[in-house]
């Protein structure tokens, strides 16, 4: 895989070390158990895979580059490189100015740009109207375009389904950045639906069965389908692909039911004109993630560690995972450690930051999963794993830990 050009205060001496060894280790990446660091009186257990992608370390390779190679020059993203706010704070202060929140919310008017200016595309993508704004005002949408390419492919896979005259059926969030791409994408070939998860889902089934008035769509699922859809010929054929940062055993049980209710409306022997049975549109960082952290809910811990931007979709579903079983600390940086009395994280179910006191507890030895989202630079880990350490005496050095 290609190596990217990141700015060395992104890079670790820690995790990076650990990252390369497990890999001389497993080169095909079979096993997911995580790496046992053990300090003495604090053992972590480090998450497989974790960490800047493929797409996130080539977004901010061509954004620090676009930075170093045009100076004078204005630039601008169309809004949050990645979901984490340690990178996106340091490319304001470089100069770089957002266009849009990460809601679609304008902060710099379309009228203040001009054909001179540098348009940063992020990792996200963006959607064709904006591509045809940005076009209006003569900015090249190309050069500057670090849009993933596994969301490309999601995109791709939905204009097929399109083309076959299948509803596309998006599994995502419906105001994230790369949903509503892939919607402005979709919608391009077929009709499409955005749902959110399985329960929406079984609202859908409900509706494509009878069992829901047709009416009542338009209402439950306002803002999340395309124009002109007719529910009585929209839903007669559906495919399903995803933001490539869900759930993948989410984005499973809505293609499983929905296949399930083709099936029971039009029988097994027809299913293949009513349901296109694609393979899930996740790209392989967020695969590898979710089953490291399987890997993570298998070990005997006290408790779990998740380091991210709040808002970070693929963050927060590792997250959701560790809690099953762990009580789980979603924090941005190692700052919201204050003390080893006090830890302040994020409650992602009620958008809110909570202080926790004793996390650390009275123990001979604790035990603390570690691992953190997509976007989250492996330093901001190291600085986790050491403030923690910095609570401690007699804690092993780094050489005699991994060797």
């Amino acid at each position: 895989m290609k190596k990217f050009d990141i700015p060395i205060h992104y890079k670790s001496s820690i995790i990076s070390r650990l990252k390369e060894q497990r890999k001389n280790e497993d080169p095909r990446k079979k096993d997911f158990s995580p790496s046992v660091l053990d300090f003495g009186p604090v053992v972590f257990y480090i998450a497989r895979h974790f960490g800047f992608c493929y797409g996130v370390e080539n977004a901010i390779e061509i954004a620090y580059k676009t930075i170093e190679e045009n100076e004078g020059k204005r630039i601008f993203l169309l809004s949050e490189m990645i979901h984490n706010p340690g990178v996106n704070a340091d490319l304001q202060n470089r100069g770089v100015k957002f266009i849009m929140d990460t809601e679609g919310k304008q902060i710099i008017n379309w009228d203040e740009l001009n054909s001179e200016d540098i348009i940063i595309i992020p990792a996200f993508g963006t959607t064709i109207e904006i591509e045809n704004k940005l076009k209006e005002i003569a900015i090249d949408t190309k050069k500057f375009d670090t849009t993933c390419p596994f969301v490309e492919k999601v995109w791709n896979r939905a204009s097929v389904l399109g083309e076959k005259d299948y509803t596309i059926i998006i599994h995502g969030k419906h105001k994230h950045e790369e949903t509503r791409a892939t919607f402005s994408h979709s919608v391009q070939k077929g009709k499409s639906v955005i749902v959110r998860d399985i329960k929406e889902t079984e609202i859908l089934g409900k509706i494509i069965s009878g069992e829901i008035s047709s009416k009542d769509f338009y209402r439950i699922f306002e803002g999340k389908y395309s124009q002109e859809f007719d529910v009585e010929k929209d839903l007669l054929k559906v495919g399903v692909v995803n933001q490539t940062t869900m759930l993948a055993s989410e984005t499973q049980a809505i293609a499983d039911h929905l296949k399930n209710i083709m099936m029971n409306k039009y029988g097994e022997a027809n299913i293949k004109e009513h349901f296109a049975d694609t393979r899930d549109t996740l790209c392989y960082a967020t695969n590898d993630n979710q089953q490291a952290t399987y890997g993570l809910l298998a070990q005997d811990a006290d408790f779990a560690i998740v380091v991210g931007g709040y808002n970070s979709s693929n963050t927060s579903h590792i997250v959701e995972l560790l809690e099953q079983k762990f009580k789980t600390y979603f924090i941005s940086s190692a700052n919201k450690i204050i003390s080893q009395e006090l830890i302040r994280h994020f409650d992602f179910h009620n958008k809110v930051e909570v202080n926790t006191e004793n996390f650390l507890l009275k123990k001979e030895k604790i035990k603390i999963v570690l691992t953190s989202g997509a976007s989250c630079p492996d330093a901001v880990v190291d600085d986790v794993l050491n403030k923690i350490l910095s609570f401690y005496n007699n804690v092993k050095n780094i050489d005699e830990v991994i060797g």
